[in-house]
């Protein structure tokens, strides 16, 4: 291969890289993955035993941690 042909490939990839990156860029600044309703939506198809199982498993959560603080070896 010609050497001319190496820089005009890496120049190419180099500008499609540089594009797909700027792009990516964009939508993340513009919010574009963001999505605000996705834990609105779960909580609305769970179930009451799904919620109280979360409550309990919160509560079991901070005793451990209190717990955990309070502890103090000798």
């Amino acid at each position: 291969m010609d050497s001319w042909v190496i820089v005009m490939m890496l120049g190419v990839s180099v500008f499609l890289g540089s594009l797909a990156l700027a792009g990516i860029m964009w939508a993340i600044k513009t919010g574009q993955f963001d999505d605000k309703e996705k834990f609105l939506n779960q909580v609305q198809y769970d179930g009451e035993d799904e919620l109280n199982d979360a409550a309990r498993q919160a509560e079991k959560k901070k005793a451990m941690k209190k717990k955990k603080e309070e502890y103090r070896p000798e």
